[in-house]
């Protein structure tokens, strides 16, 4: 009865909002689905969370939790071929929100160097934590252990940020920005100069005008 009574609440909600389950199976194994739980499920709950508007597909209150405390960084290259791959396939089958980092760079090596990489990739934060090269057991243990869920509760639509260079460019200098600006005043005193001559007839007095 208190099952049929949830299923009709779930049914009347506001489309304004989404659901997920959170339920544990007779192993005591804890699952995230969109579909509600079987009939043998224990200690079965509802989570809301409600959808983004513009901004974007919110997450689940409870996985956005965990990625404000512990957040996944991916650090990769073009070339690291079946590693970064696999790290890829990992983060998305288990639904982790991270963001990629590209090193192609000087200034890219440097900054994973300092996040605490010995150079190699794929390399992954995850919080403070640091997982250098792909090992899935390894990496699926880390991620457990930061309460990362073993299972994809992503709701639809919701997409990672593309990938960004570890090292994002730097923008100008003051000083390049003042050079700049001066360049740009000689070249429209310049031009200035250079109309005044053009419509100014050659053999006018210096006190002729129009």
């Amino acid at each position: 009865m208190k099952r049929a009574a949830l299923l009709l609440l779930l049914l009347t909600a506001s489309a304004a909002h989404a659901q997920m389950y959170k339920w544990k199976d007779e192993k005591g194994v804890t699952h995230f689905t969109e579909t509600p739980p079987p009939t043998t499920a224990k200690k079965a709950e509802v989570k809301n969370y409600n959808t983004a508007g513009a901004g974007g597909v919110a997450l689940p209150s409870e996985l956005a939790e965990v990625v404000r405390a512990r957040p996944v960084v991916l650090y990769t290259t073009a070339n690291c071929g079946a590693g970064c791959n696999m790290a890829r396939t990992l983060l998305a089958t288990r639904g982790i929100p991270y963001r990629e980092k590209t090193v192609s760079t000087a200034e890219d090596q440097e900054v994973m160097k300092k996040a605490g990489s010995d150079g190699q990739v794929p390399f992954l934060l995850i919080g403070r934590s640091r997982q250098i090269g792909f090992e899935q057991a390894t990496w699926d243990n880390a991620l457990t252990e930061a309460g990362y869920p073993t299972v994809k509760m992503l709701p639809p639509g919701y997409s990672n940020p593309p990938p960004t260079s570890a090292a994002p460019p730097r923008g100008p200098s003051a000083e390049d920005v003042a050079n700049a600006k001066a360049e740009a005043d000689r070249a429209a005193a310049a031009a200035e100069k250079a109309r005044r001559e053009r419509d100014t007839p050659q053999n006018a007095s210096s006190n002729f005008r129009f």
